[in-house]
């Protein structure tokens, strides 16, 4: 995304050694160093991450009566919000992969969709930059993805959730194919997937976010509003996708992958039989 001043250009001004030693955050994704502008993301995740604290112990602290906690709200409040917004989630995984998985899993998918949601809709804040507009903060939230069902599936299933990309075992004539497939999936899932998740979140609040800062420079005024509007559901839209992603990606790396195991030992099994017969 094209870099512009915003509200946080100010704040690392007003520190001065701060903006000089952003060089020290190291290279970007791209191989430029971190400037002050690079670092904007950065400081825009940290204030995401502060205001998603300081709202969770807040809301924590309205159930934390279990007598007045079960009593819903008469308006929208915070915790009202906590329990509609992680609930629909909760839900979502809960008929994905079964409630036992689905509460051992949710922390990840939870988090994330909390941070996403968030940065997302700071962009709709006139003089802020949502921090998943840059790719450096979304492919940091793919690679936790990764990082998730990777760790997950071989906690699971063991290596078992490495051999499973190769495809049903066909017999040794047909390793060769077994090969293609174990490199077109390993390249699929450890590649492609966190690229995709990240590119696809980028770009959408990235051109959502530009569209939106361009039309209130030139028309203050009514105009921007139907962007708003659009860009709202753009900001709800991509959270419910990443996530949708992600829970999917758990719930295959960690069911059960005997059946490939199951089958190859079979097809053993057989082979076996057949030769003692002929014997």
């Amino acid at each position: 995304m094209p870099e512009h001043t915003s509200f946080l250009s100010y704040l690392i001004a007003m520190f001065p050694a701060l903006g000089e030693n952003m060089h020290h955050f190291g290279n970007s994704l791209f191989g430029k160093p971190v400037n002050a502008h690079g670092a904007e993301p950065l400081v825009a995740s940290v204030l995401v991450v502060l205001i998603l604290v300081a709202l969770a112990y807040r809301a924590k602290a309205q159930v934390a009566d279990y007598e007045k906690s079960v009593i819903p709200d008469e308006k929208l409040s915070l915790r009202t919000f906590f329990e509609i917004f992680i609930g629909y989630f909760y839900s979502m995984m809960k008929d994905m992969m079964g409630p036992t998985r689905a509460k051992k899993f949710f922390p990840v998918v939870g988090t994330a969709a909390c941070f996403i949601l968030f940065s997302n809709f700071m962009g709709m804040i006139p003089g802020f930059l949502p921090p998943t507009s840059s790719w450096n903060v979304t492919i940091g939230c793919a690679l936790v993805s990764l990082g998730a069902f990777t760790y997950y599936g071989l906690k699971e299933n063991g290596m078992g959730f490495i051999s499973h990309l190769a495809g049903p075992w066909m017999g040794w004539p047909m390793l060769p194919i077994n090969i293609l497939i174990f490199a077109i999936e390993f390249l699929s899932t450890f590649i492609i997937r966190p690229v995709t998740l990240s590119i696809r979140l980028m770009l959408n609040i990235a051109v959502d976010h530009l569209l939106l800062s361009i039309l209130l420079a030139i028309f203050a005024l009514f105009l921007p509003i139907p962007i708003m509007v659009l860009g709202t559901l753009v900001a709800l839209v991509q959270v419910l996708v990443f996530c949708l992603l992600t829970s999917i990606y758990i719930a295959l790396a960690t069911e059960g992958h005997e059946d490939h195991g199951g089958a190859h030992g079979h097809a053993h099994g057989e082979h076996a039989g057949e030769s003692k017969a002929h014997a």
